[in-house]
Formats: C-alpha cells, structure tokens, sequence
C-alpha cells in the first residue's frame, strides 16, 4: 500500500485514469466490431459510415493516449482494408491518366556551374 501521500494520490488518480481509459477502450471496440459487422444479415458489406466512426475514435483513443499511436493506425489499415476489399469496382477511382515522361534537361551540370 502507498504510504506517502503523493503516493497515495498517485493511486487515487491512476484509478480515476484507469475507468476513463476503460470507457474510450470499451466504446472503441464497439465501434470498430459494428463497422465490421455486415449491415444487412447475409451480405458481407462494411458501410463506410460506420468505418469513419471507428477511424475517428481510434484517433481520439490515440491522441488521448489510451491506445499506442502505431496500434490505432494498424487497425485503421485494416478497418480500410477490409472495406476495399468488399468495395464494388465500379466505385474504385480511375486510374490517372499518365503524363509523358519529361524529357531530360540538355544543359550540362558544369555549365550550371558556371552560370
């Protein structure tokens, strides 16, 4: 048991940290289980709404420090991944059309050099 009473304030506060911590761990496995979830019994679709809500608490569970950064951003890769994987590729951007390759500067370093 602590003796000291900073110490014992110590304990008193982690408790306090301890439930707070709890709260925003519990309320984010909520969200990420309900953005897995199918929203419709049968099909097998992540709807994005639900994904951005997982992702914004992640980041808030992160930011506050009750999650570790690189743990919050593993399961947000996954989270998109899964939904990419279930996105319809009709929905998927074009790809970009490619520009032409630039064509190679003809004056010389040395020249610059000079200049």
């Amino acid at each position: 048991m602590a003796n000291t009473q900073s110490a014992k304030k110590r304990v008193r506060a982690s408790l306090r940290k301890r439930d707070r911590n709890r709260s925003t761990r519990s309320a984010v496995k909520t969200l990420v289980s309900r953005a897995r979830r199918p929203a419709v019994p049968g099909a097998g679709s992540l709807t994005s709404e639900e994904v951005r809500r997982a992702i914004s608490a992640l980041d808030k569970a992160a930011e506050k420090g009750v999650l570790h950064a690189n743990n919050a951003s593993r399961r947000k890769a996954r989270l998109m991944s899964a939904l990419a994987k279930l996105a319809p590729a009709s929905e998927k951007p074009a790809a970009r059309a490619t520009s032409p390759a630039k064509a190679p500067s003809t004056r010389s370093k040395t020249a610059k050099a000079k200049g």
